[in-house]
């Protein structure tokens, strides 16, 4: 597995302070994130899931805790509009340049907006996906809002 992804080339780029954390990614896990949060012996509210969204349309990145869901209702006004539906994986994958369970919100094809659950940055570090299945950078939360140019919002419930 390649350490060097789009997601760490940004992040080097940008000046950020990050590490490197790979385990083995589980495909068939019924949560990918709480799969990844229990390889790397973490809090699942550390580790951050990347989802992509449409909101009235457009595309959207959704950065939660992998033990929450996405309230789409939350997610359309973080961002002013109306409506919200998750992507489908296909076109997530075409716009993101990622394969899904490897999708980062760092070195995306093009900017997107990025909607950050705002109890995440009151953890001292998170884990975000590094661009790649089994992948993960660790990060201050602030550095990634920063990098991301996120708005930080409550998003998502505890599921």
């Amino acid at each position: 597995m390649s350490r060097t992804t789009p997601a760490t080339l940004a992040l080097t780029k940008a000046g950020v302070d990050f590490t490197v954390h790979a385990y083995d990614y589980d495909p068939d896990a019924a949560s990918i994130g709480l799969a990844a949060a229990e390889a790397l012996g973490e809090d699942p509210g550390r580790v951050l899931k990347t989802l992509m969204a449409l909101v009235d349309g457009k595309p959207v990145l959704v950065v939660a805790p992998s033990d929450r869901e996405v309230a789409m209702k939350r997610l359309a006004a973080a961002v002013g509009g109306k409506s919200a539906t998750m992507m489908k994986p296909a076109d997530a994958e075409r716009i993101s340049g990622y394969k899904v369970g490897g999708i980062s919100p760092f070195g995306q094809r093009k900017p997107l907006p990025v909607v950050i659950e705002a109890d995440a940055l009151a953890q001292p570090y998170v884990y975000i996906n590094g661009g790649q299945r089994g992948l993960q950078v660790r990060l201050d939360p602030n550095a990634a809002v920063a990098v991301l140019k996120a708005v930080a919002a409550e998003v998502s419930t505890a599921s």
